[in-house]
């Protein structure tokens, strides 16, 4: 089953509410240092934190990354990066001492205790299609075992101030557009001037450079994560949303699988499985194949860079829809559990603002909609027009310097009006 839930996540938090004191105390009596910065990402060292500490560096910033496990870590040494472990005493001392704070999911990405004061900012990890923070009701799901009542529903109330007042902390979340901005402010109760429209960091990398280049770096990578491929042959990410603890509603039966495997087979596609890091499901086929492999987040924690090596989309709520917009990619929606999810989650606007009308609700649709989508140029081409549509609607940039307008963002919220350096990178 799932690793987490709003409601066991919740009931640590109310437990912590006495660390989060003592943790106030200690910022309120430890001076923060003037250009000191701490990094922080739930998945390693990468997404948009990776490219705005590149960018922090080459302007001369003293960071330092708080790792989460020696993966991170090791991660963090192969790239140079001074690093120390986040929940160790030296990570709680570099937090409360550090001016500017950056994480990428929430403060726990560092030291959760000592973030009181410090200049945070927060990159996110998407641009939200379903609903997060203080919009949505499950962000503040009481612990379970309060059940329904009287009360559930004062720790509910305790888990918004918590959740407001820890938000209010945060003084820049880059925003990808003025559509995006809007749900940001909602999500994090936040005013205008906190949420800049400068784009998304982690997605510069899907507009550096020509779109030949970035295929050829990403499909090299994607050959060396999921092992050799032709190089003619297609690549399908399949990349579903969490269920906030719940299995995969989607994952194929043994029938499914066998139409999925099938079309493959014709169509020279190799269908690459990333489950969330948080999910739960079996995803392997009942048979033998070498059609379907695993491109998880125990192996590549950040795909976003490989997508530009892929030639289809299949997912259901993710933001990486959003991110496939820039390359562009076609997208098979795969959504059973619409009404369920939009009634415990809810969306930004509707479901079928994205996904259009008629979307697969199970496997044996998707395979027949990825079937026509390899085999039928037009139909390909109708799709890739759609995901270029939904791109101009969401990103107001696509000149790979989202990086370095955030980090002037920064620097002007510090009153630094420094211009600093572009931050390049490469992937692959």
């Amino acid at each position: 089953m799932a690793s987490f839930s709003f409601g066991a996540g919740n009931a640590a938090k109310l437990a912590r509410l006495p660390l989060y004191a003592a943790g106030r105390l200690l910022t309120l009596v430890v001076p923060r240092s003037r250009n000191r910065w701490v990094f922080g990402c739930a998945i390693g060292i990468a997404d948009g934190a990776l490219a705005l500490w590149e960018a922090a560096a080459a302007g001369g910033e003293r960071a330092v990354w708080l790792v989460g496990d020696r993966r991170q870590a090791t991660d963090a040494s192969s790239r140079g990066i001074p690093h120390a472990p986040k929940q160790s005493l030296r990570g709680l001392w570099l937090t409360a001492r550090a001016r500017v704070v950056v994480v990428t999911h929430g403060f726990g990405d560092v030291n959760r205790y000592a973030t009181h004061g410090a200049f945070v900012v927060q990159l996110w990890h998407g641009i939200p299609l379903k609903r997060i923070g203080l919009d949505s009701p499950e962000t503040l799901r009481p612990p379970a075992v309060l059940g329904s009542g009287a009360l559930a529903r004062l720790a509910r109330r305790a888990l918004r101030v918590l959740y407001r007042r820890t938000a209010a902390g945060i003084r820049v979340v880059p925003a990808a557009s003025h559509l995006v901005r809007g749900r940001l402010e909602s999500a994090f109760g936040l005013p205008d001037a906190r949420v800049p429209v400068t784009g998304e960091p982690r997605v510069d990398v899907l507009s550096r450079g020509t779109a030949a280049a970035r295929r050829e770096a990403a499909r090299r990578r994607i050959d060396h994560l999921a092992g050799p491929l032709d190089p003619t042959t297609r690549l399908v990410l399949y990349a579903p949303t969490w269920r906030d603890g719940e299995a995969d509603p989607a994952v194929p039966s043994a029938s499914e699988w066998r139409e999925v495997v099938e079309v493959l087979n014709r169509r020279d596609a190799v269908l690459l499985l990333r489950s969330h890091p948080l999910g739960a499901g079996d995803y392997a086929p009942p048979v033998p194949t070498d059609r379907v492999r695993g491109l998880g987040s125990d192996v590549v924690p950040d795909v976003t860079p490989l997508l530009p090596g892929l030639d289809a989309l299949v997912t259901d709520y993710s933001s990486l829809v959003f991110d496939a917009s820039l390359v562009p990619l076609p997208v098979v929606f795969l959504a059973p559990d619409v009404e369920a999810y939009a009634e415990r989650r809810g969306f930004y606007g509707t479901y079928a603002d994205v996904a259009g009308a008629d979307w697969p609700r199970d496997w044996s649709a998707a395979a027949s909609r990825l079937d026509v989508l390899l085999g039928d140029r037009a139909a390909a081409a109708e799709a890739v027009d759609r995901s270029r549509a939904l791109d101009e609607r969401v990103h107001a940039y696509r000149d790979g310097e989202n990086t370095a307008r955030v980090y002037r963002a920064i620097l002007a919220g510090l009153g630094r009006h420094v211009r600093p350096p572009a931050a390049g990178r490469e992937e692959g």
